[in-house]
């Protein structure tokens, strides 16, 4: 008998219980007096408008199956229209503005979408660069439509109360394709089925306990999508989603207290700018019950500058995975600073935590090439630091059109299920913790010995004058020269001395013993996504001219 599951029943459901209970709230502006003004709707009249332009999308042709590509900016058009494409089951396609325009339009490309909905500067975009949509066939403006043609949003909803009829979706159907940010490599599209997007909503509330009340701040604006089938109030940050290093802490400080936000989702970058607000200036926020940041390693002093403006019931979850897995593993503040922080500083590694739910994690032997079948003789020893595979159901197991990808990444089992190679580094201790050492694609491999990045780097940032530091590899495999980059708190007035005093602090360390190369950045080239994740590759290439080779 066939399974049908479709992720917009999430939302009817939620709809249902709570019709009356806000869904998503937006900043419009200011009054007068400086006070935001936000604009906000219902469960309910999410329901139905979504209900509305999924008859207007059906009747211009996006259908069951249509790849659409999707360029809309956080706020009330993108719930309506994201939740109207799962009802006729057309299939978003989602890329990252923030990676660049280039990089963006090689993944649009790629995606072979038949239907563009996007805001006019979107739209400008495609008439300056037209071979890379020729596949498209239907054009929807969100806003005003200028000299390109197609429909609007606001023409294709359609003005009655029926319900639209949902296509029946399999389990195993495609219900989106989102692209990676391409931080440690090509982006790359993943496939995600309308199995996975239920299991990742079911593993999200079972696993952090989501009640029926909460209220959200999702400052990494895909992860808003899963508040209305979690039954929370989505209040939409006023900040540049692409640029979260640089938000302005006291917006997201007025969005919690005006809103009672009791759940909130932060890059580490984020984290770290809004906990020194809060720390320097004693702000306390007794609302939230939870903060959850993920994107890149979190280091310990992180979660302990924010935890200050928090209750003592309140924690910061780290949750570990990417965008073909997550969340997989997690790890919550009260073990990391009562147990495994001390532990990180001295170069274990960051304790990312333990599976969560009905995830399974195996730690492999390292290797580059592809695995064919997962058996007992690929696994690691116990202590051995190797490559971090998951199985669940939330688990994505195809890239789009991507073959080789799907070889380096993907393992088969005997059950017919599929392992996904995370591309990351660990090892398990004795309590069944894994401790992440490091992007696979970052180790230092040298003639003798393998140098990962966060023990190495870890022993660096123990330093008072670093704010974090970056291990590199020059040369070929096997036969690599290790040097480390450092971004400094502050502007350094005598380098020569700084960097001897932290040549004198590597050597009598084993871990960093062989590092004789160290190099001062004033900033870290970073991803869009997060403004977290090291581009370690760019600061490769600049060691390398650095040492003349």
């Amino acid at each position: 008998m066939t399974s049908f599951c479709n992720i917009s029943l999430g939302l009817k459901r939620t709809q249902e219980k709570y019709p009356y209970k806000r869904a998503v709230v937006y900043p419009e502006g200011r009054d007068k007096n400086g006070r935001v003004l936000y604009s906000q709707m219902t469960f309910s009249q999410l329901e139905k408008e979504s209900d509305q332009l999924a008859f207007g999308l059906a009747r211009t042709g996006i259908s069951r199956g249509t790849r659409t590509i999707l360029m809309v900016t956080p706020g009330m058009e993108f719930f309506i229209i994201v939740f109207a494409m799962f009802k006729v089951g057309a299939v978003p396609v989602v890329v990252d503005p923030g990676m660049g325009i280039d990089r963006m339009l090689q993944c649009l490309k790629q995606g072979k979408p038949k239907a563009f909905i996007g805001i006019e500067k979107a739209h400008l975009l495609r008439t300056l660069k037209p071979s890379y949509f020729k596949s498209v066939k239907h054009w929807v403006t969100v806003g005003t439509r200028w000299f390109w043609g197609g429909d609007t949003m606001k023409n294709l909803m359609v003005e009655t109360d029926d319900p639209y009829p949902r296509a029946e979706t399999t389990r195993n159907e495609t219900a989106a394709i989102v692209f990676t940010t391409g931080s440690t490599g090509p982006a790359k599209g993943v496939i995600y089925t309308h199995g996975n997007f239920e299991a990742q909503i079911r593993q999200i509330q079972e696993h952090f306990q989501v009640d029926g009340d909460e209220i959200d701040l999702p400052t990494f604006p895909l992860f808003a999508m899963f508040d209305p089938a979690l039954g929370m109030t989505a209040v939409i940050p006023d900040m540049d989603p692409t640029k979260p290093a640089l938000v302005d802490p006291t917006k997201i400080i007025e969005a919690v207290e005006s809103h009672g936000v009791t759940n909130m989702f932060a890059s580490p970058a984020l984290l770290n700018r809004v906990g020194k607000y809060g720390k320097e200036n004693h702000i306390k926020l007794p609302s939230l019950r939870r903060v959850v940041s993920a994107g890149a390693p979190v280091s310990p002093a992180n979660i302990e500058q924010f935890s200050v403006m928090l209750s003592e019931h309140a924690q910061i979850h780290t949750p570990y995975g990417a965008t073909e897995a997550v969340p997989v593993i997690s790890i919550a503040s009260n073990e990391i600073l009562t147990e495994t922080k001390a532990l990180s500083e001295q170069g274990y590694g960051t304790c990312i935590g333990r599976p969560i739910c009905d995830t399974r994690m195996e730690i492999i032997k390292i290797s580059d090439d592809p695995i064919t079948q997962l058996h007992s003789g690929l696994l690691a020893e116990d202590n051995e630091v190797g490559e971090i595979t998951v199985k669940a159901d939330l688990v994505t197991e195809h890239y789009f059109n991507n073959k080789e990808a799907d070889l380096l990444a993907k393992i088969p089992d005997s059950d017919g299920r599929v392992w996904h190679r995370m591309g990351d580094l660990g090892w398990k201790d004795s309590k069944g913790r894994v401790w992440f050492c490091g992007r696979k694609s970052h180790r230092v491999t040298m003639q003798s010995e393998t140098l990962y990045s966060e023990p190495v780097e870890a022993i660096f940032n123990n330093h008072e004058a670093v704010f974090r530091s970056a291990l590199a590899g020059v040369g070929p495999r096997n036969n690599q020269i290790p040097v480390i980059f450092i971004e400094p708190q502050a502007p350094v007035r005598n380098k020569k001395d700084f960097i001897l005093e932290l040549k004198k602090m590597a050597k009598v360390n084993p871990l960093t013993e062989r590092i004789d190369h160290i190099f001062i950045e004033k900033t870290f080239p970073v991803d869009i996504r997060h403004n977290s994740k090291i581009f370690r590759e760019k600061l490769a290439v600049k060691a390398k001219k650095k040492l003349g080779l």
